[in-house]
């Protein structure tokens, strides 16, 4: 199992990049270097101003057009913009979250399950 670092790595990842796809736009780029909690909180606040100002019109357009995801391999694999994010970026998103969520649990840091969803709001 990853770290704490990399699991938090992978999520902003997976965020940036499949949302960066979807728009058309290349995602930021983080450092391969291993970062300690201030840099981490740092890195999620510049994935999230980076995927708020992606153009949200190209990203509603997305859902029938091809993109292809890279991975670290090298490997490049082909979806429909709406299979992308459903079957594939969301998914690592939430279980990369999910297990950074579990370890600092683990670790003795006071969490509970409204840490993790947040307060509900109108969409």
């Amino acid at each position: 199992m990853y770290n704490l670092a990399r699991q938090v790595g992978e999520a902003n990842r997976h965020a940036v990049v499949g949302c960066a796809l979807l728009a058309g736009s290349d995602p930021c780029a983080f450092p391969d270097t291993e970062p300690d909690i201030a840099e981490l909180k740092s890195r999620i606040a510049t994935a999230v101003k980076f995927i708020e100002g992606l153009p949200r019109d190209a990203i509603d357009g997305a859902a029938d057009r091809e993109v292809s995801f890279r991975f670290r391999s090298g490997l490049e694999r082909s979806f429909t913009g709406r299979s992308l994010l459903l079957t594939f970026s969301m998914p690592q998103f939430f279980f990369h979250v999910t297990t950074a969520y579990d370890i600092l649990r683990q670790a003795g840091v006071d969490l509970a399950k409204k840490d993790f969803l947040g307060a509900p709001r109108q969409i």
